[in-house]
């Protein structure tokens, strides 16, 4: 198993303006990752990228351990482990990969639904053969890499009726219950 530590690049092709197919050592499958982002989001430094006769230069270097585009003397370049996480973003998120989530992270389908702003039907077809859309991965995967984001936005469900509830219900009808004010 490649580690963090130890993830290098065996090889890499240009097959767009902005995007790259890689293969990681120890692997097969070559990788396509759109680095469009990365590029938008790295100002004057990433800026000569945005130039298709710059791109097309990409190149493996340092040992693997990165992609230059400047032959590993400037800063054109990403790092293996940066460029292994963003085709990990990238990778379109399984029904099997959301059971997975959901099991780590210990919560109900309710409470996940609740979670990323499904009803309860919607996030039990993800679980099983629908597809997951991109904004349900996005949250799903920074949950689990931020658990600070769960913490903060999980509101676990409590088994029966919501508190308060029972005492307005008489026989199966709501009856309004008079609030004393507040002054």
């Amino acid at each position: 198993m490649i580690t963090d530590d130890d993830v290098r690049i065996a090889g890499v092709w240009v097959t767009g303006p902005s995007t790259v197919d890689v293969k990681f050592r120890g692997s097969a499958k070559r990788f396509h990752v759109e680095l469009a982002g990365w590029i938008a989001t790295g100002g004057a430094t990433l800026a000569p990228l945005r130039d298709p006769k710059v791109f097309e230069r990409a190149a493996v270097s340092d040992h693997g351990a990165a992609v230059s585009w400047d032959d590993g003397e400037g800063d054109l370049s990403i790092d293996a482990f940066h460029l292994r996480k963003l085709v990990f973003e990238q990778m379109p998120f399984s029904n099997q990969a959301l059971r997975a989530w959901q099991e780590r992270v210990e919560i109900s389908n309710a409470e996940a639904a609740d979670f990323v702003g499904v009803s309860l039907s919607t996030w039990s077809t993800y679980r099983v053969d629908a597809a997951i859309p991109r904004s349900v991965a996005l949250v799903l995967r920074a949950a689990e890499r931020d658990p600070l984001l769960l913490q903060a936005h999980f509101r676990p469900r409590h088994a029966g009726r919501p508190r308060g509830e029972a005492a307005h219900m008489r026989g199966g009808f709501q009856v309004q219950v008079d609030q004393p004010r507040r002054k």
